[in-house]
């Protein structure tokens, strides 16, 4: 037994099973106060504006303002309406709407609306009740704009008639008060107090009535209520005045009583209620009617005026209205009555199912909080005794328990700390079933997500990786990608890739895309430089953890090298008729590239009379294949031939220019046994002197192209003209190089490449 201030809530002893996680409660719905000496009281007059103040709960409680928001108050009334509001900002009990006490309440008084202030971080619950304050905003009424009354002429003076009284929804000094008549010569008004707090109009006889002088009397009935102003209501009363009727309809008992289900159709047959009359003819014929019904008892009863069968007009509703006291009239046709009562008590069905109201839901819980709560909520059940006791529980398969907090409140707290990982959604369906027959149920369903913490590392899927890519590719290239996974999820799931402790020749090189995980070139590799990389890298998830991982990028070499000649000395010119293998020159090859792109093949003319003699490793001789003949050729251009191995098959030509010295083996003979010169008279004694001399000429122009290009190939050089001079008759043929007489220089960047070893080691005499 659970004690609420004066009331008790008895709570059925009920084996819990915590297997089924199922919390049993039973709630007496109705005409339970949860008022008691720790609630908290307020007062509010009905109609306020929205918005109007109401109480700080913030001094009331004890707290501050800040605590509201952080512990996430809120108010829930008893009726899961939002009557009222709390406004965090100031920590004011403000209303959310209107409030008509007529509605809320009806006529019982006081009418109290019960509230709960909610804190849940951590759960705490302050009781608190509204009393609405009744304001004069009804005016009585009578529901029946004319009330007929058949009176005998022979009635006695002081015989008192009740009337049909007015309807007020005010309550207090607000509710109707008294009552008043227009002024007349046979009645006045008397005001009648029952039991019940109700004031009804008795029309008492003031003097004698005769039927012959007036058979008809109306009057005006005035109610008013005590409001300040007081508001009134009026109807006119007909009171026909008949002839002596000596005896008046009687039932033969006082009070009727029946049961009704509340489920019973319309049109059904409640009761038939019967009255006698001992007088005959007129006087004894009987009519049955309402007497003082409300307008709720007139739409939901009907009364048969001639036989007394009461049927149903609209559907009972237990949890509305559980009985009903109706007056019955019996009139007589000289206008005698007499009245009986017909309580009708509802039975309950259960034909509520229980009302679960969500008060609060986390609907994201991290994964890592234990015993965090998910959802407050509470139930009810509008049906009474067994209909209305509750069963509530969750599934059994989901780390969640039910938890009873405060009366009809319950919470679902996590067990334990959830893995998002292994499961990241829970749906968590709340089961409330009655006691009731049949048994009806309500089930809620709730979706829990679990957040998300950064407590899983990225993971690379290879504990290294091995890229191959040609040498000589162009920058932007893709060679690779590499991949990582992360079992979180959001930003703790986002990976970022990077290179890790690299040093500043491969940041230069190499990039890797920060999202992809592609890797490319920034820059050409050449093999011949570095043969491989060796990178670490790195991937990132948005929480800071990182997983490890390392790249080899092996360099794969291209023929991308063509071999090189490098002579090692020229020895020019060659004497003529030299035995064979002189050394004319020395040479070796090298090719940068490796494998077969590296092996060199080496030749030069085959028509041509010298040798290549390897010597070691790419090392050459050139030397003569025999004596050679100036006179038979002056000088040898010899192309040294290197070629690779490699695809394509890259190759290099290398001219050297080998001359042949003269030896005195030929004696000197004129070209013809005799010369005849003719000059003409006049002319310049120089041209005669020089005829005479045996002649010097300067050529005009070039040399002839066998004899220019002194460079890197060892001729003479189209630079420079020269002067020549022919001596004979002296026993020898000599050139004489005089001075340069024109300048002539290539165009620039067009030079020959020279060997600086051949130029080293070439003379002229």
């Amino acid at each position: 037994t659970v004690k609420q201030g004066t009331e008790e809530l008895h709570l059925q002893n009920w084996a819990l099973v915590p297997q089924q996680r199922q919390v049993l409660i039973f709630f007496v719905l109705l005409g339970l106060s949860q008022g008691g000496p720790e609630s908290v009281r307020y007062s509010v007059a009905e109609e306020g504006e929205i918005g109007s103040f109401v109480a700080s709960l913030v001094r009331d409680l004890g707290l501050e303002v800040e605590q509201l928001s952080s512990r996430g108050a809120r108010v829930a009334c008893d009726d899961n309406e939002k009557h009222l509001r709390l406004d965090l900002l100031t920590g004011d009990l403000l209303l959310n709407e209107k409030l008509d006490r007529e509605e809320l309440c009806g006529s019982v008084e006081p009418c109290v609306l019960h509230f709960q202030i909610v804190l849940e971080n951590p759960l705490q619950f302050f009781r608190a009740e509204l009393h609405i304050k009744d304001i004069n905003d009804h005016s009585p009424t009578f529901l029946d704009k004319e009330i007929l009354i058949k009176i005998s002429e022979s009635t006695t003076v002081g015989t008192a008639f009740l009337l049909e009284s007015a309807q007020d929804l005010d309550v207090g000094s607000n509710s109707l008060q008294n009552y008043t008549v227009s002024p007349n010569s046979h009645f006045y008004v008397k005001n009648r107090d029952t039991d019940d707090g109700k004031i009804y109009p008795e029309l008492v006889l003031h003097t004698p009535l005769d039927h012959e002088e007036e058979p008809e009397i109306r009057l005006t009935l005035l109610a008013l209520d005590g409001g300040s102003p007081p508001r009134s209501g009026t109807t006119q009363v007909l009171i026909k005045v008949l002839d002596i009727n000596d005896n008046a309809p009687e039932f033969p008992q006082r009070l009727y009583e029946v049961q009704v289900l509340e489920d019973t159709p319309i049109g059904s047959w409640i009761i038939t209620v019967s009255a006698k009359d001992l007088d005959a003819g007129n006087y004894g014929k009987i009519s049955y009617t309402f007497f003082h019904a409300s307008e709720d008892i007139r739409k939901t009863f009907e009364i048969n005026s001639i036989s007394g069968e009461v049927h149903l007009r609209l559907h009972l509703d237990f949890e509305v209205t559980q009985s009903y006291t109706i007056i019955i009239q019996a009139t007589d046709g000289g206008g005698l009555s007499k009245e009986c009562s017909l309580l009708v008590k509802v039975i309950d069905i259960n034909d509520n199912p229980p009302e679960v109201t969500m008060s609060s839901i986390t609907k994201i819980i991290p994964e890592n909080a234990s015993e965090t709560l998910v959802a407050l909520f509470s139930v009810r059940d509008q049906d009474s005794g067994e209909n209305g006791r509750i069963v509530c529980s969750i599934q059994d398969d989901i780390p969640f328990f039910l938890k009873p907090t405060f009366k009809n409140f319950f919470t679902i707290v996590s067990e334990k700390a959830l893995d998002r990982e292994s499961r990241a959604e829970y749906n968590i369906t709340i089961t409330a079933t009655d006691m009731g027959t049949p048994r009806l149920q309500t089930q809620h369903n709730i979706t829990v997500l679990v957040a998300d913490v950064n407590d899983n590392a990225p993971a690379f899927t290879q504990a290294s990786y091995t890229l191959r890519v040609r040498e000589n590719n162009s920058p932007a290239l893709h060679i690779g990608s590499v991949s990582a996974t992360d079992l979180d999820a959001g930003i703790y799931g986002e990976l970022s890739y990077s290179f890790s402790h690299v040093s500043r020749d491969i940041r230069k090189t190499f990039e890797i895309h920060p999202v992809s995980g592609e890797v490319r070139l920034k820059a050409l590799v050449d093999f011949e430089l570095i043969k491989s990389y060796t990178i670490n890298i790195q991937a990132t998830d948005g929480g800071g953890l990182s997983g490890k991982s390392t790249i080899l990028v092996s360099v794969v070499d291209v023929n991308d090298n063509p071999p090189e000649i490098v002579i090692t000395s020229l020895s020019s010119p060659v004497q003529e008729n030299s035995s064979p293998n002189i050394v004319v020159a020395v040479f070796s090859l090298r090719d940068q590239d490796s494998g077969d792109n590296g092996r060199m093949a080496c030749s030069v003319q085959d028509d041509l009379p010298f040798l290549l003699k390897p010597t070691f490793k790419n090392f050459y001789t050139l030397v003569t294949e025999r004596p050679l003949d100036r006179e038979s050729r002056a000088e040898y251009n010899i192309t040294i031939t290197a070629t690779d191995m490699g695809t394509p098959r890259l190759q290099t030509q290398h001219n050297i220019t080998v001359l042949v010295a003269d030896v005195n083996d030929n004696a000197p003979a004129f070209t013809q046994a005799s010369y005849t010169l003719r000059v003409r008279e006049n002319n310049s004694p120089a041209l005669a002197g020089a005829a005479s001399a045996g002649g010097c000429s300067v050529p005009e122009g070039h040399l002839p192209g066998h004899l220019v290009d002194v460079g890197g190939t060892g001729t003479l050089s189209h630079s420079y003209q020269y002067e020549v001079c022919l001596a004979g008759g002296t026993g020898t043929s000599e050139f004489k190089f005089l001075k340069p007489i024109i300048p002539s220089f290539p165009p620039p960047g067009t030079e020959r490449e020279e060997s600086h070893t051949f130029l080293n080691g070439f003379e002229f005499n």
